[in-house]
């Protein structure tokens, strides 16, 4: 019986450990992206964000202000780190 309590709990401790890396690997994707859109907002902001404040911290509240940005004013270029932002 305790053969049969030990094979049952370990489907559950191997489903925490992959929520546990899940929300790792989410957090690492939230993180690389804001640092794209803040990389972004500086490079292109001649481009795109003139009329914006050039001390404007970007959040990840502000990253679809970034995208919508680099698409209509970025060309080739801000359009492809507008798609990379995306995902």
């Amino acid at each position: 019986m305790n053969s049969s309590l030990s094979s049952a709990a370990l489907p559950r401790a191997e489903a925490r450990g992959n929520l546990a890396g899940m929300i790792e690997t989410e957090q690492s994707q939230r993180e690389r992206r804001l640092k794209l859109a803040q990389q972004a907002y500086r490079q292109f902001f001649a481009q795109c964000f003139w009329s914006s404040d050039p001390g404007l911290e970007i959040t990840e509240e502000l990253i679809p202000f970034v995208i919508e940005g680099l698409r209509h004013y970025g060309g080739h270029k801000g359009y492809r780190v507008a798609a990379e932002l995306c995902h």
